[in-house]
């Protein structure tokens, strides 16, 4: 397959994902496509499932029935098929709410921790990567200190480093600025910004309206664990077709 073949093809498919916890239907038969390069936002209330179909992806919720294709290698449910799994954790890339970062370690090796012992490359490759991402960041100059002398926000930004330093072909962001202080909120949505402008595949749960209507090629909206309704931003924000959508938007755009 040529470079170009490649690209054209869906980087995620998602064909009829069911998820359950215990007699809790949590995803009901999803059916997903995201484009290499597409920046897909996804919104619902809290329990609705957003997380769980985000995490899905990289297996960090097994799935029940369904099937899920990233970047060529088969999930399948019930969490076989491990060395797709494995493929595929090298290849995407997540930042949670919160910033899981090793307290012992500088912010500099927490970023090239992952280089150095999974993709093999060498100390002087891996430093030298990690300063180009901090930078990239915005906190290069804080590459010696530990995360707990660091704010919410710049831990925030060095997880977002972290998941860099692997070169995923794909990210994925959970809610990353809901455990920051409203002020560090800017930071790193800046930080996700600038890399939507450089062209990085992206699919992130976010609260955040504003940013969700600037940076997404497309908006997905999940009620009770279905896609009530997708569509691009100025769509959804404007003119959502479905009342779900519309009662959810007329509620947290008034806040």
């Amino acid at each position: 397959m040529t470079e170009s073949q490649h690209d054209s093809q869906p980087i995620v498919r998602m064909q009829k994902l069911n998820k359950h916890f215990g007699s809790l239907h949590v995803l009901k038969n999803i059916d997903l496509e995201v484009k290499p390069g597409e920046v897909v936002v996804v919104i619902g209330a809290s329990g609705s499932g957003k997380s769980t179909l985000i995490r899905c992806i990289n297996g960090l919720e097994e799935f029940q029935d369904g099937h899920i294709v990233v970047d060529g290698h088969n999930l399948v449910p019930h969490g076989k098929g491990a060395k797709a799994l494995q493929r595929i954790r090298t290849e995407v890339g997540m930042v949670f709410q919160q910033f899981n970062l090793f307290p012992h370690l500088s912010v500099r090796d927490n970023v090239t921790l992952a280089p150095l012992k999974v993709r093999g490359v060498s100390a002087a490759q891996a430093n030298e990567s990690a300063e180009r991402l901090l930078d990239r960041v915005g906190i290069r100059d804080q590459a010696d200190k530990y995360p707990s002398q660091l704010s919410g926000g710049q831990q925030q930004r060095v997880a977002l480093a972290r998941a860099l330093a692997m070169e995923p072909r794909l990210m994925l962001f959970d809610e990353p600025t809901s455990a920051l202080d409203p002020e560090m909120i800017g930071e790193v949505l800046d930080a996700m910004r600038e890399l939507a402008r450089e062209g990085m595949t992206m699919i992130i749960v976010t609260h955040e309206m504003g940013f969700a209507r600037e940076v997404a090629d497309r908006v997905i909206y999940i009620h009770q664990g279905e896609i009530a309704e997708e569509a691009a931003p100025e769509r959804i924000f404007d003119e959502p077709q479905d009342e779900r959508t519309r009662n959810f938007l007329a509620r947290v755009l008034k806040h």
